[in-house]
């Protein structure tokens, strides 16, 4: 299985791997070049009606932000399932905007989000969360199947932790075989937060080139599926959105959720 993978990614990314960089934090972030992909999937839900995207180059964190790089940077971990090793949850998306902005303090780098408004400046050198499509094109790593390791979901417990596998709670990330483009867990562990506002009939309107979502809603888009998902609910395609809290509500918020940072490569040399 290991070395079919391999095959693949090398396949996806036009002959070579993406290369990996370390930030200064101590995060790894994979480079992914710009590129073109079908968002979405014909026999999915109503809100997945498939259409094409273009995004720019971005990097994206390997891993789901853990406990401890969470620890690190903010100075406080709300996360029920202890373990330093294992994502971070019980994570609005409000909170992992100010982890998004505290990570670009501590680096040097231009924080992306005001949190006054919440608005994003996507042109800043920081780091943000991923946009709808950035997150989905990096999922997908240059696939067009239901999952980026084919369409068969009795497969899923090799890529990643869902219902079915999980034990009923989130688990160190990095444990279950990555995607053509070496990142792990996109399918279940935690469901991770996009930068978008959600509307089920976004799609139909949506800009060819870098989507972002939206300009209001109530809701942001969560994508993925976590540990207590089901198969169908961990598809690259599959959406899902949740109440943002703004206010500073982390302890008994869900444990299901939380995420990872991308970075713009023109400013993320």
């Amino acid at each position: 299985m290991a070395l079919a993978m391999v095959g693949i990614a090398v396949a996806a990314s036009g002959g070579s791997q993406p290369k990996t960089v370390k930030t200064k934090s101590g995060a790894e972030m994979v480079y992914l070049p710009a590129g073109s992909f079908m968002m979405g999937d014909a026999k999915g839900a109503l809100d997945e009606k498939p259409h094409k995207v273009s995004v720019d180059a971005f990097y994206i964190d390997k891993y789901e932000a853990t406990q401890e790089h969470y620890q690190k940077i903010v100075g406080s971990d709300y996360s029920r399932w202890k373990n330093k090793k294992a994502p971070v949850e019980q994570v609005t998306w409000a909170a992992a905007v100010k982890y998004c902005n505290a990570r670009s303090k501590a680096e040097g780098l231009t924080p992306c989000y005001d949190t006054k408004t919440w608005k994003c400046d996507s042109a800043a050198n920081g780091y943000r969360l991923p946009t709808e499509a950035e997150w989905e094109y990096a999922a997908r790593a240059g696939t067009a199947t239901s999952y980026f390791f084919g369409s068969n979901p009795s497969a899923l417990p090799n890529f990643g932790w869902a219902k079915e596998n999980s034990g009923g709670r989130p688990r160190e990330v990095g444990k279950k075989l990555p995607n053509p483009w070496g990142l792990y867990d996109v399918h279940g562990n935690v469901a991770e937060w996009c930068n978008d506002f959600y509307a089920v009939d976004y799609y139909q309107k949506s800009p060819a080139k870098n989507p972002r979502g939206p300009a209001t809603g109530n809701k942001k888009v969560v994508r993925g599926g976590s540990w207590n998902s089901r198969a169908s609910d961990c598809r690259s395609s599959y959406r899902s959105s949740e109440n943002p809290a703004y206010a500073d509500v982390c302890i008994g918020y869900y444990d299901v959720y939380g995420f990872r940072c991308v970075r713009n490569a023109g400013s993320a040399k």
